[in-house]
């Protein structure tokens, strides 16, 4: 089953030539899922021949342009491809009734409905989920309301060995019975133990996006023990009084708030355009946190196994 990250957009508030504003696509089980959505998103998902009218849940951290600017644009493509299903948007108050009065001043009337979900940035709450994925977002620290979301596999069903269906008679009815963890009792009250039925299940992964936010504590706390990591690194700590003054990170918080959060491994992004040379970005994060990768546009990271494929 794939569980996997694509960068389509690494950049902070200005685009460059070599980087453009933030936007992922997180496949899970066949399942499509923007993250943010930031100027130029539809042009990297063609780009990077991602079926983007396969997405029906589109997550969006904060109101600020680089992060959502693309989004009307893209809502705009989808009617115009024909769309008639329901698009989910998770957004910050205020952006569902930016780009309602933009339809209205178009005289644009969708072939699909929009259906918002109004994020809560004060706390950490399930925002969607399905039968094997859960969706959470919680709080961050910038300037606006900000949200960050948490991409977590439910846990799964342990897998009946076959061999055992056979040599013990076993019903369908008791089969789910076992796969959830039940014991097995034979006429003659013999139980054969659960361990000997069934295979043990992959251990469920997650993911987690940090969009715009100042260092805080909390952020490790939400997000304890994650597999992937991805966290805002607007600047070097050189620029430290810069990102405090923006309620932006530095490539060591970053890293601090991997260490802190016990995460398998680190992401890094939203880079500032007045840096040409990506490496003392690694560096830097790497003094704190051994295991970290940028982010650039094309770059699919599995989330399953941690590794990354260049881009292509």
């Amino acid at each position: 089953m794939k569980f996997e990250v694509t960068i389509l957009g690494c950049g902070s508030a200005t685009p460059t030539l070599r980087h453009v504003p933030t936007s992922q696509l997180l496949e899970h089980d066949n399942h499509l899922f923007l993250i943010d959505c930031g100027e130029g998103t539809q042009l990297q998902l063609r780009r990077f021949k991602i079926r983007f009218a396969k997405i029906n849940h589109i997550f969006i951290s904060h109101n600020h342009g680089d992060h959502c600017l693309g989004l009307p644009g893209l809502i705009s493509t989808l009617h115009l491809l024909g769309r008639n299903r329901p698009l989910h948007v998770y957004c910050q108050e205020g952006l569902n009734e930016a780009i309602e009065q933009q339809l209205r001043i178009s005289h644009s009337r969708l072939r699909f409905e929009v259906k918002w979900h109004i994020l809560n940035p004060n706390e950490k709450v399930l925002i969607f989920e399905n039968k094997k994925l859960e969706v959470f977002a919680f709080p961050l620290d910038h300037r606006v309301p900000c949200c960050g979301f948490l991409f977590a596999e439910k846990p799964r069903l342990r897998n009946i060995k076959p061999e055992c269906i056979t040599k013990y008679g076993i019903s369908v009815a008791r089969i789910r019975q076992i796969k959830s963890g039940s014991d097995y009792t034979l006429e003659d009250g013999t139980i054969i133990p659960n361990a000997e039925l069934t295979f043990t299940p992959e251990p469920p992964m997650s993911y987690a996006f940090c969009s715009d936010t100042a260092y805080q504590k909390k952020t490790a706390e939400y997000v304890r023990g994650v597999d992937l990591l991805y966290h805002e690194s607007t600047f070097l700590e050189e620029d430290l009084e810069r990102a405090q003054f923006t309620s932006h990170s530095t490539a060591s918080q970053a890293a601090t708030v991997a260490k802190e959060a016990r995460a398998k491994k680190l992401l890094l992004g939203h880079y500032s355009a007045r840096y040409r040379d990506m490496e003392p970005f690694l560096q830097e994060a790497q003094e704190v946190f051994p295991e970290v990768e940028l982010a650039d546009e094309g770059l699919v990271i599995p989330v399953k196994n941690v590794e990354k494929k260049s881009p292509s």
